[in-house]
């Protein structure tokens, strides 16, 4: 696959998820990583500091480290799994919304010992929990699916929250796809804990030719493909979890809150945090 279809998959959404778009990335940039390419690339999702963060690390030696940020990737979502599965009790109620590769390899690895049931979100207007409805099912990891406004029902009987990130700000706030910044209120309020599952290189702390993290705005006809003429709409693909409704982030790293996870960040990778306050 060329550069140009990359770059296409990757804005059409055809290639979706945070890890999948960073290795996408990794691929863009060894057909291609002049600057103007690399702007190009760096454009397409604008919520993403995974792919700013493999981009400035390829840079740093774009011979091997393009094969580094790779082996990265596909082992830290393994530790990932093994630190989470630890926080899944048998007979809980695992509530998550949309899809997150780190919160479906927990709960696969989980299952290998423990017995529990998910309950899900649809996640409109894309549909992204159909997803992992659909890859628990395949694990045969009992599930069950609500629409999204029903996620009060969810939480009212669920045991624990958990949920990905496609960026971790340094003050500890996370962004995750819309309606996680409300759900996480919602469990909080039924005592639910809310945990974050992450790999450590979505730290939201370094600018790579000038980009940085917003809160990325899709086609409103996605909501209504045709509404009447007046209608505004808006369409934003993720929100903001506040710091104070998150118990733990669930990295390669380890569990830790989440004023302990940068400070493990900053340890384990100081390249990431040149312009962290």
């Amino acid at each position: 696959m060329g550069f140009e279809q990359i770059c296409k998959d990757i804005k059409s959404l055809k290639i979706q998820g945070a890890t999948n778009v960073a290795k996408a990335g990794i691929q863009a940039f060894k057909i291609r990583h002049d600057r103007n390419s690399l702007k190009k690339l760096l454009s397409l999702r604008p919520t993403e500091p995974l792919l700013r963060n493999v981009i400035a690390f390829c840079l740093e030696d774009p011979e091997k480290n393009p094969g580094f940020a790779l082996e990265h990737l596909d082992e830290s979502q393994k530790t990932l799994a093994e630190h989470g599965a630890v926080k899944i009790k048998n007979g809980d109620i695992v509530y998550t919304h949309c899809h997150s590769s780190a919160v479906t390899s927990i709960l696969k690895e989980a299952f290998k010992t423990k017995k529990f049931e998910v309950y899900n979100t649809e996640t409109r207007p894309r549909y992204q929990g159909r997803i992992t409805a659909q890859e628990l099912v395949k694990a045969k990891i009992p599930v069950t699916h609500f629409v999204d406004s029903a996620a009060k029902y969810a939480l009212e009987k669920a045991t624990i929250m958990l949920i990905g990130a496609d960026a971790v700000f340094p003050d500890g706030k996370v962004v995750n796809k819309v309606g996680s910044g409300l759900f996480a209120e919602v469990a909080k309020k039924y005592g639910v804990p809310v945990f974050v599952c992450t790999d450590s290189w979505k730290l939201d702390a370094k600018k790579v030719f000038g980009f940085e993290t917003k809160i990325e705005e899709r086609d409103v006809k996605e909501v209504w493909d045709k509404a009447p003429k007046g209608v505004k709409i808006k369409n934003p693909a993720f929100d903001i979890v506040s710091s104070d409704t998150i118990d733990g982030i669930i990295s390669e790293l380890g569990i830790h809150d989440t004023s302990a996870f940068v400070i493990e960040v900053k340890n384990a990778y100081p390249w990431m945090l040149d312009n962290a306050p």
